[in-house]
């Protein structure tokens, strides 16, 4: 990358992205030459705020500032970038929670960068070099463009999982998350080894989740069936969670007091359960805010150490506010 451009100290960058879903994987097996391949939803909560402006060095205020510092200066460093800047947080996705906060931080603090120092960098760029996507495409995806993604994997030579399915998601339909505050999901060092140490997974499951996507899942969400939808999830749900089951305790849900909640909903007729990416968050897909509404003060009254929140889906991409103009803010939606 080229050094980066002068520009004037009184730039403002202000970038707001959100949480997604990280549904599961379609290929473990990687039999075909592409390996994983996941299915994922962006959420339009909880978010990650925050204005930047130039400055000589790198800091941040606000909570998660010292993360936003390591990214910051990570980044700046394999971007080749003099200079830094500060930020000022107001609000950032809980942290090895499943909802893709590393992907979302590092995506908005590259861009942020590249839009004060003049890099020009894409989206995809800012990826490659903060080290993203390395193995699902979905967080990026979701920053670019929101919805119902499905991405291809990783061939030999990709950089970037492409996303290959992309569908609005119902605005009517809510998605219910559940959080475990006394439990971290499988994160770093320690997902690198769950997947080296991990069984092969059978290329007869892979055929069938691929299955699953191509000819339930997708054409239920063009007909918005949220019973079909939610089965077909579900089931890829439990094929992935068993076989990721000794990398979390020996379960299908890293935390089984999630594991709970999921049951009982399943138990109301609750047809789309399951865990985000490495949890310990699980969600459940509704018919709507009566249902979610419904739902909430009885799991809440099941289980009053988990949290609990309702949000729906977001089918945009992430939001830079670019002050460029003699104090003029020009609100640009990143829809790549």
């Amino acid at each position: 990358m080229t050094q980066a451009m002068q520009t004037s100290p009184e730039r403002l960058v202000a970038v707001e992205t959100t949480a997604r879903l990280h549904m599961g994987f379609v290929d473990l097996h990687g039999g075909l030459g592409r390996r994983f391949g996941s299915i994922g939803l962006s959420l339009d909560r909880p978010s990650t705020r925050f204005t930047a402006t130039l400055a000589q060095n790198f800091s941040a205020t606000g909570c998660g500032a010292q993360r936003l510092v390591e990214v910051a200066e990570h980044f700046a460093q394999r971007a080749n970038l003099s200079g830094g800047a500060h930020f000022d947080i107001a609000s950032v996705i809980p942290e090895h929670a499943g909802l893709g906060s590393g992907t979302q931080l590092a995506l908005a603090v590259g861009m942020a960068l590249s839009h004060l120092h003049g890099l020009g960098l894409s989206v995809d760029e800012v990826a490659v070099l903060a080290g993203r996507g390395m193995r699902s495409g979905i967080g990026i995806g979701a920053f670019k463009q929101g919805g119902l993604l499905v991405d291809g994997g990783r061939g030999r030579d990709t950089q970037v999982p492409p996303i290959v399915a992309r569908m609005d998601f119902p605005a009517a339909w809510r998605i219910l998350l559940v959080y475990d505050p006394h439990s971290q999901g499988v994160h770093g060092k320690q997902e690198v080894r769950a997947f080296g140490e991990l069984p092969e997974f059978p290329s007869a499951q892979a055929a069938h989740i691929a299955r699953l996507l191509l000819v339930q899942a997708l054409p239920a969400m063009a007909e918005q069936d949220l019973e079909s939808f939610g089965r077909a999830i579900s089931e890829l749900q439990r094929i992935v969670g068993d076989h990721f089951a000794p990398a979390q305790g020996g379960g299908r849900y890293i935390s089984p007091e999630v594991g709970e909640a999921m049951a009982w909903l399943e138990s109301r007729d609750v047809h789309c359960t399951g865990q985000s990416s490495w949890g310990p968050t699980g969600f459940a897909v509704v018919a709507g805010e009566t249902q979610a509404g419904q739902l909430l003060p009885q799991l809440e009254h099941r289980n009053p150490r988990l949290k609990y929140e309702i949000c729906s889906a977001r089918n945009q991409g992430s939001l830079i506010t670019d002050d460029c103009r003699s104090g003029q803010m020009a609100r640009a939606v990143l829809n790549f």
